[in-house]
């Protein structure tokens, strides 16, 4: 069950979309807390599962993470590496599937923080600037492979100062199934940035993906929107890095430059997440929260059973729909002027505290290199190096036939390298509390009882009051 703000703040990593249940924790909500809870808000307790045993080395390391059972067993197999190329190092894994957070303050303040460690924006922020985190910028000229990744992906508190960068990079991205887009005639989406519908394209293609449980369309008489079978597209309106993107390609941010005004209630605001709301209750050709329901199937399951025909949703249930039955391709977003989609990410740290610094800056540097971790094989993360988006062999490397698609190249590699701007979760201080504030004005939002320009003009002192800047960037 989702405890937190669905808004927050990039304290982000992993899956899934709204239509990837309202009641379990999805990758999504990892991406924006960096842990989860019980349905019982119970906490469980911390396990070594599978890989390494903690014992038998000179050198005793601890590597705290979330996931999937799928992303466990890639780290346990990852960390069993890290020991057979390490001699004398092993690596004991906590994997802690539920209440995250709170079993990572509980053993910074008892001071048993592991060495390594999964770790969300706002976390992260916090434990840096109170010194319990290793900058790794004072590495960056004796390791390139941390020098050179993505701009976007470092989490940056000062001048030459980083906690991190990302444990992967994901960005959001138009999927569809084929065959329902070839039974209604419908061309598929722009597999690149400068071929990208406008927003009218993905309703006027939406409007022909619809159908009621008559097979009447929206725009046809008698189209029961109490009944409908197939819906032409969905976008979660909670979850900002959904739209955050349709913000920026309309020529504005959440927040001014300075960080100290809210945007939200400008025509540029209004007109992208009017939209969104006109999905649902004028045009009819996207769910409700009411239609989709709080038990709502994974999104892979959404278009396999063509419940929906399109899904704005991220990169990482590539996992998902490739292992599924779904003819399934990728587009990039609808554009109202540049083209944008967001990245996103949760960070990875080392402790202060640890005891073995030299060999944990060894298991950072390991754990999320595509040469040991699978996951970027099969489709559940994209690489943090610079490289890998533009050298042909690089992208060999973890490029795979049968996973990811032929429009991958386009619509995924050169939009994450020329079009995404980093989820404002990771770029705005205080994104928790503003969250707070937000979360329920976009539910009022998808609530559809109310005009986007009343439910903005309302919330946008409230968030005023908030804003503290944004962290640092810095140019490398």
């Amino acid at each position: 069950m989702r405890t937190r703000s669905t808004a927050t703040s990039g304290s982000d990593r992993r899956v899934m979309s709204r239509a990837h249940s309202r009641v379990s924790w999805s990758r999504r909500d990892l991406l924006r807390f960096g842990g989860l809870v019980t349905a019982a808000g119970a906490v469980a307790p911390l396990a070594a599962c599978g890989a390494g045993s903690g014992s038998g080395g000179d050198v005793e390391l601890q590597f705290m993470y979330w996931g999937s059972s799928f992303e466990q067993k890639a780290v346990n197999e990852m960390l069993r590496q890290f020991e057979d190329e390490h001699e004398g190092v092993s690596v004991q894994p906590l994997y802690t599937p539920q209440e995250y957070e709170t079993k990572v303050n509980t053993l910074v303040a008892s001071n048993r923080a592991p060495d390594v460690a999964y770790m969300g924006a706002t976390m992260g922020y916090r434990l840096a600037e109170q010194g319990k985190l290793v900058n790794v910028f004072q590495y960056f000229d004796k390791y390139p492979q941390l020098a050179n990744r993505l701009p976007g992906t470092y989490f940056w508190y000062g001048k030459d100062k980083t906690f991190g960068t990302q444990t992967a990079n994901e960005i959001m991205l138009l999927w569809y199934n084929k065959a329902v887009l070839d039974e209604a005639g419908v061309e598929y989406p722009p597999a690149k940035a400068d071929e990208a519908w406008s927003w009218d394209d993905l309703v006027e293609a939406a409007y022909k993906l619809t159908y009621d449980q008559e097979g009447r369309r929206p725009d046809e008489p008698g189209f029961d929107p109490k009944r409908v079978r197939q819906f032409g597209v969905s976008v979660s309106v909670q979850y900002t890095p959904s739209w955050e993107c349709l913000l920026r390609s309309n020529g504005i941010d959440l927040v001014d430059e300075a960080g100290t005004k809210c945007l939200l209630d400008t025509p540029e605001a209004i007109e992208v997440l009017q939209n969104l709301q006109d999905l649902m209750y004028e045009h009819r050709v996207a769910p409700t929260p009411v239609q989709l329901g709080n038990n709502a199937p994974t999104t892979a399951v959404q278009l396999q059973t063509k419940r929906i025909a399109m899904v704005l949703d991220g990169q990482w249930i590539l996992l998902d729909m490739s292992q599924s039955d779904v003819d399934f391709g990728i587009g990039v977003l609808p554009s109202y002027g540049e083209p944008k989609t967001t990245s996103l990410g949760g960070a990875s740290v080392i402790f202060t505290s640890s005891k073995h610094p030299d060999e944990a800056l060894e298991l950072y540097l390991f754990h999320n290199d595509p040469q040991h971790v699978d996951l970027y094989k099969n489709g559940l993360w994209m690489p943090l190096e610079l490289k890998y988006y533009t050298d042909p062999e690089a992208m060999k490397s973890w490029l795979t036939e049968g996973v990811h698609p032929p429009e991958y190249k386009t619509a995924v590699v050169d939009y994450a390298l020329n079009n995404a701007t980093t989820a404002i979760g990771q770029r705005l201080k205080n994104m928790d509390n503003i969250s707070e504030v937000l979360t329920p004005a976009l539910q009022r939002v998808e609530g559809g009882k109310e005009k986007v320009a009343d439910i903005m003009r309302s919330v946008v002192p409230k968030i005023d009051e908030l804003l503290q800047g944004w962290h640092p960037t810095q140019e490398l």
